[in-house]
């Protein structure tokens, strides 16, 4: 059995888990943050809407279909990185 719509499954649970996380610190930030915020909030929500069609399809999904979703998911995961680090910096 295919283990790609799983992993696609729990990264995103994951990611949306660190937004939520992230959300309540993000108030407090600057409107640079914000921005960066905005746009990645933006392709989790992409993601998303991407993946629910694709979840419970029948048969095997195109490999090029489940990359673009991993590269939307690493790009999602590390603009959170950067997020913590600017709002780690801002509280040295």
């Amino acid at each position: 059995m295919n283990q790609e719509p799983h992993r696609i499954e729990e990264l995103i649970k994951s990611l949306e888990q660190q937004r939520d996380e992230l959300s309540v610190k993000i108030n407090l930030a600057g409107m640079e943050l914000r921005d960066e915020w905005d746009r990645i909030d933006a392709k989790l929500t992409k993601l998303s809407a991407k993946y629910d069609p694709l979840k419970d399809a029948v048969g095997e999904t195109a490999d090029d279909v489940w990359d673009a979703l991993k590269e939307l998911g690493g790009e999602v995961a590390t603009g959170f990185k950067r997020i913590r680090a600017s709002l780690k910096k801002q509280a040295d």
